[in-house]
């Protein structure tokens, strides 16, 4: 009996999700052939917003904004740059501070004779 049960289960795929917007709207990916799949989120089709999450899909927009220095593909942090680069900029201003001499402060203005 388990066999039985192991095997039917085995038989069966998984099932597409459905499509929004009752199939009306079309894949919108570019991928050489063009898709003709029902979009299913982000104007993508169940197969390449799989791909777009995995970052497989070349001509579609980021996932999520990513870090201003050059070669850097991580997510932003703060202020435009990821933790990483963030954090070494934010290390070479406290350095940079503390390597500035102190000037000292103006003294205050004479006060004027009536």
């Amino acid at each position: 009996m388990a066999e039985t049960e192991t095997a039917q289960t085995a038989k069966t795929k998984k099932k597409a999700p459905a499509p929004k917007a009752g199939g009306k709207k079309a894949c919108t990916a570019i991928d050489g052939g063009g898709c003709k799949r029902a979009y299913r989120a982000k104007g993508l089709c169940f197969f390449h917003y799989k791909k777009w999450r995995r970052g497989e899909l070349e001509k579609r927009p980021a996932r999520y904004e990513t870090c201003g220095k050059e070669n850097c593909r991580k997510k932003i942090s703060a202020h435009g740059m990821c933790q990483e680069h963030f954090d070494a900029w934010k290390a070479s201003r406290k350095s940079a501070k503390l390597a500035a001499p102190a000037t000292p402060p103006a003294p205050p203005p004479a006060p004027a004779a009536t």
